[in-house]
């Protein structure tokens, strides 16, 4: 049996994925194709889209916190630098004594609770806000040391009360899509949020959207979760947080440009334009999976089924093409990925985004909803990320740059306007 690694076994079967579904092809269309298999189904699909932006470093304020002994957060984890700026630097989460040794522990592994959440995003974002003392809690005292930080939180808006307003849940485990409303909301995108919440159509028709789903996407945006190399790591909308991943976002936050910030001001009124009832399905469909994260080779919602022969991936979540398959294409039976869709689906045999650019030559400003859009990220002239168009500059997205599938803008003035090469027209 052949050992190599996990993403090469995922390149030979995403090029044997490519090599059958081409078999399948009419003839002219198979000619047309050109190659069957790509020269190296890695390019861009591992982390397409813009370049991955690099932490956000604030090196003074981690130099300050470089000199922290922690007993359990060895100097080459993933999340150290982040550790050491909120746990040393500012100290938002040392929420745990020295031992006798004078090492500190961090407990990165340990999910992170609403009661340190609370206290940790307060201190960084409002130490000095007032307490509103009729605001109680049937759960925490108030002369608890965590009761008026879970006030403040409350208070501003960034947490909300549990059991009907009656709790605050101090021991519960924080979510991916919590930690993001709470800091989306703390770096006043309220109305960008909103604004995705409320996405609809030029004649008013508003696509369904799930709670928290604009402070979500927007948290992706910015850079507030981590996307793993080791992809058993990452994390989903729903998942509880360890106190690692809550001390990057935390960290990343912090650190954000004004222009990023106000780069997501964009999404304050997210219209798109009128269309057919079988797009509007295919944009709805596209929206159930913004948050998902970024999986090299991936294409099902969940943990691929035992079995599977074309490469498992170990939790749900797509990469760019992987994401227009599971949009767009229409099953054919067997091992062909079958999506609980609400429709039909279309013709799209070719898997990666280069073997997809084999067809159709859209230009930018005849671009229709539904449309595939191809890019040459790094200028070599070939096509190394796809995404959908849903108008008005707008596209269904899963990118390395962004940790996972977010709706994008993809518009003139955009990093996409510069690196596009054509689209291709799937729904007729």
């Amino acid at each position: 049996m052949w050992r190599g690694n996990r993403r090469s076994r995922r390149v030979v079967t995403l090029a044997l994925i490519s090599a059958l579904s081409l078999l399948m092809l009419p003839s002219s269309l198979a000619s047309a194709t050109g190659s069957a298999v790509p020269r190296d189904l890695t390019l861009g699909e591992s982390g397409s889209g813009p370049p991955t932006a690099p932490p956000n470093l604030d090196r003074r304020a981690l130099a300050r916190g470089a000199s922290v002994k922690w007993s359990d957060v060895p100097s080459g984890f993933w999340a150290r630098g982040a550790i050491d700026y909120v746990g040393e630097t500012f100290r938002w989460m040392r929420d745990y004594p020295a031992l006798d040794n004078g090492a500190i522990p961090f407990k990165p592994n340990r999910p992170e609770t609403r009661k340190l959440f609370a206290r940790a995003v307060v201190k960084a974002f409002a130490p000095d806000a007032d307490v509103d003392r009729s605001i109680t809690f049937n759960d925490l005292a108030s002369d608890s040391p965590y009761y008026d930080y879970a006030n403040v939180a409350v208070q501003k808006g960034w947490m909300r009360p549990t059991n009907d307003g009656r709790s605050f849940s101090p021991g519960k485990a924080v979510t991916t899509t919590q930690v993001h409303r709470v800091l989306v909301l703390a770096l006043g995108l309220k109305q960008a949020a909103a604004g995705l919440d409320a996405i609809h159509t030029r004649s008013g028709h508003r696509f369904k959207t799930p709670r928290n789903f604009g402070s979500l996407l927007i948290g992706m945006r910015l850079g507030l979760r981590y996307n793993h190399s080791d992809e058993s790591a990452d994390v989903g909308p729903d998942s509880s947080l360890p106190r690692s991943e809550v001390a990057w976002s935390l960290y990343q936050a912090k650190t954000l440009s004004s222009w990023e910030i106000s780069d997501m001001e964009r999404y304050q009124d997210i219209e798109l334009p009128d269309m057919g009832p079988g797009k509007m399905e295919l944009v709805q469909w596209g929206i159930r999976y913004v948050g998902y994260p970024y999986v090299w080779g991936g294409e099902w919602s969940n943990r691929s089924p035992a079995g599977y022969p074309f490469g498992a991936q170990p939790v749900g979540g797509f990469d760019c093409s992987g994401l227009t398959w599971w949009n767009m294409k229409e099953a054919g039976g067997g091992w062909d990925n079958q999506p609980p869709r609400p429709y039909r689906a279309w013709p799209l045999p070719q898997r990666t985004s280069a073997d997809m650019a084999t067809v159709g030559h859209v230009r930018f400003g005849s671009l229709s909803v539904g449309d595939l859009m191809f890019y040459d990220g790094d200028g070599d002239r070939r096509v190394d990320h796809v995404d959908t168009f849903i108008g008005n500059g707008w596209s269904l997205d899963s990118g390395g740059s962004n940790a996972g599938v977010t709706i994008t803008f993809t518009g003139r003035g955009s990093w996409y306007q510069d690196h596009f090469v054509h689209g291709r027209t799937i729904i007729r």
